[in-house]
């Protein structure tokens, strides 16, 4: 019955709306971040944007704009897109944003199952996992990907944690409810920290293994990871919830029918990276927006729009965006990156004979010259 699979409802139409959906700039501020970060490493001659539950493309729509913007930068560099999407019905939805729907099904013994080219010339292809995804240099993208994972709930209680499961209501016929487990479960002894002080925990092992995964790619291959999400820096306790037309939704009525959504715990993403690559953040995505230069490309596109409606809409995408009262403050950014891209590996050798690396885009305040 599952949610994205059967329906999967991004966008004004369907049951919540995203940052990309709202406006463009999100997208194209991103799309700034990796080439950026693709230049502070020196220009490799090879660029793979690998960007996991692409939604309907339209965040990959808003950065491809961008790459073709800064063609003649990336002119030397051999640029290809990668979704990893196991929707069927999405994936023919990005098909249609991003190639016009110009692609074709891949032969059976590969790991892609469809391939085709953007509108701008970049070829792009479609997996239904990152394993699929070949090796190489990569920068990965993760936007409102890891609060859909499933999660397992926790209570701590009088003889110790335990599990929160679902159950058959038997007062209520063809009604679910939240029940305790009786004993330990597997997953309590395997997923509560020792040193845990909240009472109630949500943790996504899944994220877990995909965290591993990007930082065990990223600490071979080099890239980053950009992740952004709603979520916390572990400090909240509750958060599982379900929207169906922009509303909020019990979670346990009409199963498959709303979308499901539990906030991340960036404190758990940072413990599973397990060293491999340095993290930053999470900051709040009103403070890294900022940093990118938001405010800067808004006056561009005011200046720009000929008409008072269009204006409107580009003072209140920004809002929405920007405001702490929407999602200025509840979503954070996130990354992963190489320890090299953060300190020189010779630098405590000869400390005087490096330049300084620079700073990494949207964690540091944007100093205009």
């Amino acid at each position: 019955q599952g949610y994205y699979t059967r329906r999967g409802g991004v966008g004004e139409s369907g049951d919540f709306i995203t940052s990309p959906e709202i406006s463009q700039v999100f997208g194209e501020l991103i799309g700034i971040w990796y080439i950026s970060e693709w230049m502070a490493m020196g220009k490799p001659n090879t660029f793979q944007l690998v960007e996991l539950g692409p939604g309907r493309g339209t965040l990959t729509d808003d950065i491809l704009r961008v790459f073709n913007q800064l063609a003649s930068v990336l002119s030397k560099c051999d640029v290809s897109v990668h979704l990893v999407e196991v929707s069927p019905k999405l994936s023919e939805i990005q098909a249609m944003m991003l190639t016009g729907g110009k692609v074709q099904p891949n032969a059976e013994d590969k790991s892609a199952y469809m391939k085709g080219v953007s509108k701008t010339g970049i070829p792009i292809f479609w997996y239904r996992d990152i394993q699929d995804v070949p090796p190489g240099y990569s920068f990965y993208l993760a936007h409102e990907f890891f609060d859909a994972l499933p999660i397992h709930k926790f209570q701590r209680t009088e003889k110790g944690w335990r599990e929160v499961l679902v159950d058959i209501d038997p007062e209520v016929p063809d009604q679910l409810r939240f029940v305790l487990s009786p004993s330990r479960t597997p997953a309590t002894q395997n997923f509560i920290q020792p040193e845990e002080t909240r009472d109630h925990v949500e943790v996504c092992p899944e994220a877990g293994v995909i965290v591993q995964r990007l930082a065990s790619r990223i600490e071979k291959d080099g890239g980053a990871a950009l992740v952004a999400d709603y979520g916390h820096d572990g400090t909240k306790t509750d958060t599982f919830r379900g929207f169906r037309n922009h509303k909020l939704h019990n979670v346990l009525r009409a199963p498959g029918t709303a979308d499901l959504t539990a906030d991340v715990d960036f404190s758990y993403l940072r413990k599973m990276a397990q060293g491999r690559t340095a993290t930053l953040g999470p900051i709040k995505q009103r403070e890294f927006l900022k940093n990118m230069g938001i405010d800067l490309r808004l006056q561009v596109l005011l200046q720009n729009s000929g008409d008072t409606a269009t204006r409107e809409q580009l003072l209140h995408s920004y809002d929405m965006l920007m405001n702490p009262e929407k999602m200025g403050d509840c979503f954070n950014f996130f990354a992963l990156l190489p320890h090299q891209r953060l300190v020189h590996p010779d630098k405590k050798d000869k400390p005087e004979s490096k330049s300084p690396l620079p700073p990494v885009a949207g964690f540091n305040e944007l100093l205009l010259k």
